[in-house]
């Protein structure tokens, strides 16, 4: 008999799940996700699932993690302070490619030096500049190396690379070790998000191994890859970017256990995020451009997902625009007032009573602040050095923001994961009428009457009652999942529509359709597949959505812990692939991440990258401890006509080893 261990950290919630070899769920149990130090909320749900399994520790088998810890700091625009090294390419692309916006301000520069497409030098790398510049730079975390035509010669990298460890003995990041693609600023992104991530992640997996090992639990950890197989804690720290969609993919891959659907929608409501993909053929669909995470489109192979900034969560907007108004929600994640008030009830309360008796409302009314113990803030700039003194505990927003720039100031803390903030959120709506009741209601009640004092452009009130507006506040969260879901089936069907998938969704024609509209015109319209609604608040808003879209809402019996399910029912997969070119009639270049290669004739090189890719992908599946392994080969050739000549261009040869990982009790 094998016990096996899922764990989820969410933004909100961390789950926790016992499966007994692989067939029946022992316990489950959920614990508030501690920010501040994630092992905290690890050790509370798992120490709650054994208690209430009576498992004992030691007999547990294998560990496993899945986290949207990667997806939420992208989404939310948090992670370390970076340094990124540039390496043959033109500045103008820090601009043109979205480096400087995903840089944030932190430090880079451009260097001469890099490759040609065949492989060979086609500058010296400047070791002078980069060296001087390294003298220059103070307060980061890690740093990010992307060199031109990398894939096809790695050395200015790992030489950059080792000029970096020497001067700063910071972790480096490196494009050609995370993707195999052509793609220069893409592999540079991607390297700059892996750099931003390895700290956070890091810090992660140390605390949450110590906290595993302190209850009893000695089975190695493995953690859920975006693609929905398994790694390593080891390759993890090494490769954060690769756990990106992490806790979605465990999701799919949990629902597909649960339900057993081969065509389905899988849509996962959190805290912070929504994250929607598609099963067909039992299997999550695979993004073949690479993983997209808010504003970001980066290398790493994961499932085809679309996350949206809209949860549980999501900050509550009042649209003051037009003589109606409105609501909006997200993209940002706050506090819900309601569970804040469990940190200050007293403060938390008597501060909102106070702001009922203001004769006017306040942008600030019902929004809290407070200090995330333990993170880092190296770099700030005074102004928000000078902001942040001023938190203390919990305190009112009204309190701290002193001036309106300020405020920029606090974006800029929250950004950083150095602050929280509190705001009306769905969950307090669902408080208020009484669908929820893990928090503090009264305090939900509080702040939704603060809400309901806003006025529209009409001059009246959006509602008047708290339970009048947690109505609309649900029936805006059906009406934006219901987008999203929209998005995704028009996205997955391009072929067929030119028009924009957003816009397809908000079609008036298609709105009239799904409400079954007749009159001189008959319209109907429903999503034709089926929808898994998962996550801890599904069964809350989910039905509403399944209404709204005409399409069957499967709802499984533990939704709430998709992800941590997940976790333990997914295989260790390791791909990795290598480029064959031909630089000149006769001679065909394999392009190993050692450097080129040169042969003689096609199926030698072939072979060669057959060979080495096979024994790299078993070796680093049996580093990530799996058992029984299994390999496949496929090779992607490309050719093109010359004077009724097939002239050899490229190839593309991807192994991939797959296997269960090791059991240990």
């Amino acid at each position: 008999m094998a016990i096996l261990l899922g764990v989820d950290t969410g933004g909100t919630y961390t789950d926790a799940v016992l499966l007994r070899d692989e067939e029946e769920v022992l316990a489950s149990a959920k614990s508030l996700t501690t920010r501040h130090d994630l092992a905290i909320g690890i050790g509370k749900a798992v120490q709650a699932v054994l208690d209430a399994s009576g498992v004992d520790p030691s007999t547990i088998g294998l560990a496993s993690l899945s986290t949207t810890l990667a997806t939420n700091a992208l989404v939310e625009g948090q992670g370390g302070r970076v340094g990124l090294v540039y390496i043959g390419f033109p500045e103008s692309d820090l601009a043109k490619h979205g480096l400087n916006e995903a840089l944030k301000g932190d430090p880079q520069i451009v260097l001469t030096g890099g490759h040609d497409h065949a492989g060979g030098e086609a500058h010296t790398l400047d070791e002078i500049g980069l060296s001087a510049w390294l003298e220059t730079v103070s307060g980061v975390s890690a740093f990010a190396v992307a060199s031109k035509f990398a894939t096809r010669n790695p050395a200015h990298e790992l030489r950059a690379m080792e000029m970096i460890r020497e001067a700063t003995g910071a972790p480096v990041s490196a494009s050609h070790q995370l993707s195999a693609k052509l793609n220069g600023p893409k592999r540079a992104l991607t390297a700059l998000l892996n750099a931003r991530l390895i700290g956070m992640i890091d810090k992660l997996i140390v605390r949450a191994e110590d906290g595993l090992r302190d209850l009893g639990i000695t089975a190695p950890l493995m953690v859920v890859r975006g693609d929905g197989a398994l790694i390593s804690s080891a390759q993890a720290r090494e490769k954060p970017i690769e756990t990106i969609l992490s806790g979605p993919a465990a999701s799919i891959v949990g629902a597909q256990w649960m339900t057993g659907a081969q065509e389905a929608l899988v849509s996962d409501i959190g805290g912070t995020t929504t994250d929607i993909a598609l099963l067909r053929d039992g299997r999550p669909k695979i993004d073949p451009e690479g993983a997209r995470v808010g504003p970001y489109r980066t290398m790493v192979e994961a499932v085809a997902m679309r996350t949206s900034g809209l949860g549980g969560d999501s900050e509550v907007h009042f649209i003051t625009e037009g003589l109606k108004g409105g609501l909006t929600l997200g993209p940002r994640r706050v506090l819900p007032v309601s569970l804040i008030a469990l940190d200050a009830p007293e403060l938390v309360k008597s501060t909102m009573e106070a702001q009922l008796r203001a004769p006017a409302p306040s942008e600030f009314d019902g929004k809290f602040i407070k200090r995330v113990d333990g993170v880092s803030h190296a770099g700030l700039a005074p102004r928000d050095e000078a902001v942040l003194e001023r938190v203390e505990g919990v305190m009112p927003l009204s309190k701290v923001v002193r001036t309106r720039i300020e405020t920029q100031s606090i974006r800029r803390l929250v950004e950083r994961g150095i602050v929280q903030v509190s705001g009306v959120t769905p969950s307090d709506a669902s408080h208020v009428l009484g669908l929820l009741d893990s928090w503090d209601a009264e305090a939900a009640h509080l702040a939704l009457e603060l809400f309901c004092r806003r006025r529209k452009g009409d001059g009246e009130r959006l509602a008047r009652e708290p339970e009048t507006l947690a109505r609309l506040i649900l029936d805006q969260m059906t009406e934006q999942t219901s987008l999203a879901l929209l998005e995704t089936v028009f996205a997955e069907e391009a072929e067929t529509f030119e028009a924009e998938p957003a816009r397809l969704a908000r079609h008036e024609l298609l709105r009239a359709a799904l409400l079954g509209h007749s009159g001189l015109i008959a319209l109907t319209a429903k999503v034709n597949v089926p929808v898994v609604g998962l996550g801890a608040s599904a069964s809350t808003y989910y039905p509403d959505v399944g209404g709204k879209l005409g399409c069957e809402m499967i709802l499984p019996e533990h939704a709430g812990v998709a992800n941590a399910l997940g976790a333990v029912v997914g295989r260790v997969t390791m791909r990795r692939s290598l480029s064959v070119t031909s630089p000149s009639e006769g001679l065909y270049r394999l392009h190993a991440s050692t450097g080129p290669e040169d042969f003689t004739e096609l199926e030698p090189a072939l072979k060669a990258a057959e060979d080495w890719l096979r024994a790299t992908v078993i070796q680093a599946a049996k580093d990530a401890g799996a058992d029984d392994i299994e390999t496949s080969a496929t090779r992607e050739l490309r050719r093109s006509e010359a004077e009724a000549r097939e002239i050899f261009v490229e190839g593309l040869v991807t192994v991939e080893a797959a296997g269960r990982p090791r059991i240990t009790a």
